[in-house]
């Protein structure tokens, strides 16, 4: 950085950080250390923070140092020494100035940063299970009143709140752990948990692939369905395509390079529904079939970092990354117990929760929600899921 570019900006003239020599000499040095604290208020269900990435998004955000280290609320020394240091523990430049122009990273740095953004999205249910676990810790020392539950889940951002909100207001610990729908319910029918989400299009008419899936593990005899949420889903693209992509066909027509979820999903059976409903031929859509996402985040991610064009996911993770969201379907997000779990005094505490105000207002904050008709309520399979009326009768 020179002279005359610093003092243009306000920064105080000072040498550039001393580059430290290239190789894997710096690098093999380093180990990967994850360390987790108790201190005072709250933090995100999946929010993970390092103090390396953080400085490189100030500088990203700010431009230059002194505005960097405003963003981060310390002082220009303690920003450049970090840079500094960082340089030389990595044995990499990180950031690059030029007369007239602000600071930016250099490619090294923005493509660390990308790969590290792009794992923790992908872990993201993980840490957040993570998180709930070791949040126990404190509530088995201090109280031994609160009510555990178990729940497995297809992935949705509104858990992690009605988590949070369960603790906070009834002592409830939802113990969620995500995965694919199927997944889900195998493991509520190997009583590996009590309660297990998943989600359907609320659709009147036949749903083939829903029905291939789901129908193994949920029974009208054995099981019973709680209202929990409405969401929608939706084809996330980035802006410069809103214009001519309006409907799932239009993927096709576009030859859009498409980003899948995971077998067992729900919004992989959603993918699979859509297909068979446009008549399309499943290469044309999943030509890039080999790429596949675990999260809507995930998928999110991918699209707005133009690795792929398009994805399907829930409207809340489009508008996270900025997204042009085409809304296609309705879903109703539904939890399975077995029926004799019904009374269980976690599942109706649960209930309780779901069937109060403050859970219409959780959802009413997050974009593409909404309550579901009678939240908390037991609901017969047979009259919410229309694929099961024709066996039953």
């Amino acid at each position: 950085m020179d002279a005359a570019n610093t003092a243009r900006r306000g920064d105080p003239v000072t040498p550039a950080p001393a580059r430290a020599p290239k190789g894997r000499a710096a690098e093999d040095k380093l180990g990967l250390h994850l360390r987790y604290a108790f201190e005072p208020g709250e933090q995100g269900g999946a929010e993970l923070r390092n103090a390396l990435f953080d400085l490189l998004a100030a500088v990203t955000a700010g431009g230059s140092i002194r505005h960097a280290a405003k963003l981060l609320n310390c002082s220009y020394r303690y920003v450049w020494d970090s840079l500094r240091k960082w340089e030389a523990i990595l044995g990499e430049p990180l950031v690059l100035w030029s007369q007239g122009r602000k600071a930016r990273l250099t490619q090294f740095a923005e493509k660390l940063a990308w790969a590290e953004r792009r794992a923790r999205i992908r872990m993201q249910p993980h840490i957040e299970a993570l998180r709930s676990d070791l949040d126990r810790v404190l509530s088995d020392a201090r109280d031994d009143r609160y009510q555990l539950l178990t729940v497995r889940a297809s992935h949705d951002l509104a858990l992690p709140v009605l988590q949070q909100h369960a603790a906070k207001m009834a002592n409830l610990h939802l113990n969620i752990g995500f995965q694919g729908s199927v997944d889900a319910l195998r493991a509520l029918n190997d009583r590996q948990c009590l309660v297990a989400g998943f989600h359907v299009p609320a659709i009147p008419g036949k749903a083939p692939v829903f029905a291939r899936a789901l129908k193994p593990w949920l029974k009208p005899k054995v099981h019973r369905l709680i209202a929990c949420s409405r969401r929608m889903q939706g084809l996330m693209v980035r802006t410069e395509h809103a214009a001519r992509i309006h409907g799932f066909a239009d993927l096709v027509r576009y030859r859009m390079r498409f980003v899948n979820r995971q077998p067992g999903s729900g919004t992989r059976m959603l993918v699979e529904h859509l297909i068979r409903e446009h008549a399309l031929a499943p290469e044309r859509v999943l030509g890039n079939a080999e790429h596949i996402e675990n999260t809507h985040v995930a998928v999110a991610l991918c699209v707005a970092s133009r690795v792929v064009d398009a994805g399907i996911g829930i409207e809340a993770a489009a508008l996270q990354f900025g997204l042009h969201f085409v809304p296609l379907v309705e879903e109703n997000y539904f939890l399975a117990c077995l029926e004799s779990s019904i009374p269980h005094p976690a599942v109706r505490q649960l209930r309780e929760i779901l069937a109060g105000p403050r859970w219409r207002g959780i959802l009413a904050d997050l974009p593409g929600y909404r309550p579901a008709a009678a939240p908390g309520s037991v609901l017969i399979m047979e009259d919410v899921l229309p694929w099961w009326r024709r066996t039953s009768a």
